[in-house]
């Protein structure tokens, strides 16, 4: 039988299932990966379990995401994972050490390993032939307990990159291509596993952009593979013990293709407000910028801001333009430092940010009221930056750097600024300084828990009738972000369940928790690919503690499906979309004979205050429904 890399890795992690595709897997997992935003309420989970020690290869604590200490808040959280991460023999990546995806390619990605990271971009890791996905947090601190990860086994869709990339276009432009092409709910139990001639000229770092962004394909992951680039790549970091080759067989069989001419390809922008809204940047005419914001995981690395710096060098930042820029690792920054890239990136008038995720996220540089924000990040939904009325796009390094000099949104294959062809280094300084290596012997470890750590809801068994009013109905594409808001002023309470209800759904509907409240909890109507975005389980949970016990959609995000089932909550679907028009904000629905109806998924809605019954389907496993019948993937596994 002739394997893609996808089924090569697969089948050598498998642990429950077969390589049929659509059918339920259960695969074992090398590495886990966590950061601040979405590591507390993980490690909370993974205590609640009872494991002494983790039992995964490696498992990666990072702070990167709650960097601003306003308050207590943030810096009580980082203790609490620094000493849960030396309780339970998990390495602590420090503040300053850099973003997660970043660090953890360049420091501990293995080709031809399993990651599970509780972060929707820990794909980024494929670009060095590694299987890594994003999950929610709980299912992370199952594979740290030693359990497997279950996943649809996905089908694999080959992205075949013909000839090479001309100056000015980059590695952002392909997968801005490859959205263009697939849109955003195009990958949904897909993996996309890039092949062809023009691999072979992409360095890891595009490798990795590339597979980074992929996760707004809505893709279980995405892959490259470990060739010859890869082995300079672990060379470079000295790790080439780490290599190993992974290509496809000669005539695997893929279930889907994408053809990319690179030859052709031109700079691409994404435009408001969704990744996938993406035009050639030639298309876009006089559009002044007031921010341009390079960094963040997806364009962060030495190779991305060497360009930058040579684009600038001589050049000043426009006079309406506020240019910042976010290294992705204390040893990207170190090294433009040694070398005087970083003076010339100052001198042009960048504003150097610290080594985390700040402006993609919303924690700090929010644009100004109306402003015009370029970023080089994955994520442009409305209000992610902090400003709701901010329009954002998103480009590649060249782009933004270039429009940075202009004022101007700026295609920069029209400026003499190539000879960019610089390639990434031969050799990094290492120093792994801020990295704190588990203890043998943590007996005596003291686990430190601020008052903001707050316990996290659980669900009670499932009942045989469920009733509740519509809370809220939204339409399609609503994202973790409206679900749960996570802007600088609600980071720091990530660990406090309680307080994030107070902000649930608000940028839908800001009396969504005041009416959840009055009507002790209900029901979520929504429209296609509910919950994308974000891996946070927050999404799940606060919804949970204000009383939500399932959300009817037409269709839903891979992450916050899982996530949803995790936390004891009913992911239905509409067997017939068009009865989504029939239902209004506070109508009063019941399900009768609910646990007999689990058998076969097909269950029947009566809606009580316009006397009509609707057919919803609920696609899940065996397992997931003892899951779902338990109360939560914690009561089963305690069960």
């Amino acid at each position: 039988m002739k394997l893609t890399i996808t089924e090569k890795i697969i089948k050598d992690h498998i642990v429950t299932g077969n390589l049929e595709k659509g059918t339920e897997i259960g695969i074992r997992i090398d590495q886990t990966l966590t950061q601040d935003s979405t590591g507390t309420m993980a490690y909370l989970q993974f205590e609640a379990l009872d494991i002494d020690r983790v039992k995964t290869k490696k498992s990666v604590a990072y702070i990167d995401h709650n960097m601003l200490q306003a308050g207590p808040e943030n810096a009580d959280d980082h203790l609490y994972i620094k000493t849960v991460a030396k309780k339970h023999g998990i390495y602590f990546s420090r503040p300053g050490n850099g973003i997660c995806h970043q660090v953890h390619l360049e420091r501990f990605g293995v080709p031809g390993d399993t990651l599970l990271g509780s972060d929707s971009h820990s794909p980024t890791c494929g670009g060095l032939g590694m299987l890594a996905i994003g999950a929610g947090g709980l299912d992370v601190a199952v594979a740290m307990a030693g359990g497997e990860y279950f996943l649809t086994m996905p089908q694999v869709v080959e992205v075949e990159l013909r000839g090479r990339l001309n100056p000015g276009v980059a590695a952002k432009d392909i997968i801005l291509k490859v959205l263009e092409e697939a849109g955003v709910k195009g990958g949904l139990n897909r993996v996309f596993e890039y092949t062809g001639e023009g691999v072979g000229y992409l360095s890891v770092p595009e490798r990795a952009t590339i597979t980074n962004m992929g996760a707004e394909l809505g893709a279980t992951t995405s892959i490259f593979p470990s060739d010859d680039m890869t082995y300079r790549f672990l060379r470079a970091q000295k790790r080439e013990e780490d290599f190993r080759e992974i290509v496809a067989d000669e005539g695997a069989i893929y279930d889907d293709k994408i053809i990319i001419d690179l030859d052709e390809l031109e700079p691409m922008v994404a435009c408001p407000h969704s990744p996938g809204n993406v035009v050639p940047v030639s298309k876009l005419k006089d559009i002044k910028v007031d921010q341009v914001a390079i960094g963040g995981c997806t364009n962060s690395s030495y190779m991305d801001l060497i360009k930058v710096a040579k684009i600038l060098d001589g050049n000043t930042v426009a006079e309406d333009v506020s240019l910042v820029i976010s290294p992705g690792s204390k040893q990207v920054l170190n090294t433009l430092a040694e070398n005087g890239a970083l003076s010339k990136l100052i001198a042009a008038g960048a504003r150097i940010l610290e080594c985390g995720c700040g402006p993609c996220i919303g924690m700090g540089q929010a644009p100004h009221t109306d402003g015009v924000s370029l970023r080089t990040f994955n994520r442009n939904f409305k209000g992610r930056s902090g400003t709701p009325s901010a329009d954002v796009y998103l480009s590649s390094p060249e782009v933004a750097a270039v429009s940075a000099i202009k004022g101007y949104i700026t295609n920069p294959i029209y400026y003499d600024v190539w000879d960019l062809d610089m390639g990434d280094l031969e050799e990094f300084k290492i120093n792994d300084n801020l990295i704190v290596e588990p203890i043998k012997d943590s007996g005596d470890v003291d686990i430190v828990r601020g008052p903001n750590i707050k316990p996290f809801p659980k669900a009670d068994a499932l009942k045989d009738e469920l009733m509740g009013r519509v809370l809220i109905k939204v339409g399609d594409d609503i994202t973790t972000d409206h679900i749960m808001p996570s802007n600088a002023s609600l980071l720091p309470y990530r660990s406090n369940i309680p307080h994030l209800a107070n902000y649930c759904m608000t940028p839908c509907d800001p009396e969504f928790p005041t009416r959840a409240r009055e009507n002790d909890g209900g029901i979520i109507i929504a429209g296609l690919n509910y919950g994308q975005g974000s891996s946070r389980e927050h999404a799940a949970l606060v919804p949970l503690y204000l009383g939500v016990r399932m959300v009817i959609a037409k269709s839903f995000a891979r992450i916050h499906r899982e996530n949803l089932i995790n936390n004891g909550m009913l992911p239905l679907i509409f067997d017939n979309p068009s009865d989504f028009d029939g239902i209004d904000t506070l109508d009063e629905l019941v399900i009768e004979n609910l646990l007999d109806r689990l058998e076969d998924g097909k269950i029947t809605m009566e809606n009580r205050t316009k006397d009509e019954r609707y057919d919803l389907l609920l696609d899940i496993t065996e397992r997931q429904r003892d899951i779902l019948m338990a109360g939560g993937l914690l009561n089963w596994m305690k069960s």
